[in-house]
């Protein structure tokens, strides 16, 4: 992975309309063996997509997942999906309550829940691969606890299992793992408490490139919303440098449709660095040219050689169409700045 401006995905794309339906948390089409099979298509078509773009690292799109947090507390021991609960997440920034699963018992990890996954991958790809895992912070924070007594508590243990989950997903040939932490733009104060720390634990040992993954939302209704009112994005200033003196190899920033300065790459200079470039918030898709814009601007603050350029977040909720064409238009405006790079 010696190229620069190495594009990626942040991790999700649309499920087929036959395999799910067209919402944050699929339900499924198909059933048992159909079901895998059309699970296996899916990825296919994603890899298929994401080839056809010319990315340069590529994921399974999330296909296998109903949502990108529950693919895989699903496989967990002590959590009771059979009696949702409507809690705030969060931290209410949205005005809604979610549904969520009750942690009843001490979690227990009994089998690898994506190496299957990684290994289908491998098969059908010879480019690097990135496989994405919910962070600890923001899967306790999307959890109904009702044994642990503290977020924190719960945090841990979620880390020590996403541990175990990504040393063996390293170990089977991953090439980047990636933690997603939306939270860390939200509990500032927690996130120096015991944020960083616990991201830590989840990324111990871990034998492949760790990244994590630090957006403000999937491109759907309320956090659009959210968004367009908002006035304060400052948030990174806390958590860059927090995260600068880490031992996450990679941090991802949206940077496309949001109000962040870009200015404040800086201050996470000398890591590895997903600027987003692409607005997930919609179906329109930019040009080259305007990637290739904010590209420029984040090589201000960024080497190039520490710069990928990716999406603001998951595509899951975007139309297929649009999607492929974010990701052609991702490839094709970083292509149009390497060349600019190679002729200085």
């Amino acid at each position: 992975m010696n190229e620069m401006l190495q594009t990626m995905i942040v991790g999700s794309l649309p499920r087929p309309a036959w395999l799910a339906e067209p919402i944050m948390y699929a339900q499924w089409r198909l059933t048992g063996d159909i079901l895998a099979e059309g699970q296996d298509d899916a990825v296919l078509l994603a890899i298929a997509d994401q080839h056809r773009a010319g990315l340069k690292i590529v994921t399974d799109g999330e296909q296998r997942r109903r949502h990108y947090i529950w693919g895989f507390c699903e496989e967990l021991d002590g959590i009771d999906y059979s009696r949702l609960v409507k809690i705030q997440t969060r931290g209410n920034r949205y005005g809604i309550l979610v549904d969520a699963a009750r942690v009843t018992g001490p979690l227990r990890r009994a089998r690898p829940t994506m190496v299957s996954a990684l290994r289908f991958l491998k098969r059908h790809t010879d480019k690097p691969v990135k496989v994405t895992l919910p962070g600890p912070m923001t899967t306790a924070d999307t959890l109904a606890d009702e044994y642990y007594g503290s977020r924190q508590a719960l945090a841990m243990d979620l880390a020590r299992l996403l541990n175990e989950e990504a040393c063996e997903l390293a170990e089977n040939g991953c090439d980047i793992v990636q933690f997603d932490e939306p939270c860390f733009n939200i509990y500032l104060d927690e996130v120096e408490e015991w944020g960083i720390s616990t991201l830590e634990r989840a990324a111990q040992g871990v034998r492949a490139k760790t990244a994590v993954h630090i957006c403000y939302g999937y491109g759907v209704g309320p956090v659009l919303q959210w968004k367009n009112k908002n006035t304060d994005w400052t948030h990174y200033n806390r958590t860059l440098p927090l995260l600068r003196t880490s031992t996450i190899s990679q941090i991802s920033v949206e940077c496309a449709a949001s109000g962040v300065d870009p200015s404040v790459l800086a201050l996470a200079r000398g890591k590895d660095l997903m600027v987003g470039v692409i607005d997930v918030g919609t179906d329109a898709v930019e040009t080259p040219e305007t990637v290739a814009a904010r590209i420029r601007t984040a090589l201000q603050y960024v080497a190039p050689e520490n710069l990928y350029p990716c999406t603001d977040c998951g595509m899951a909720p975007r139309s297929r169409a649009a999607a492929r064409g974010k990701m052609k238009a991702l490839e094709d405006g970083a292509a149009l700045v390497r060349a600019e790079l190679a002729r200085t």
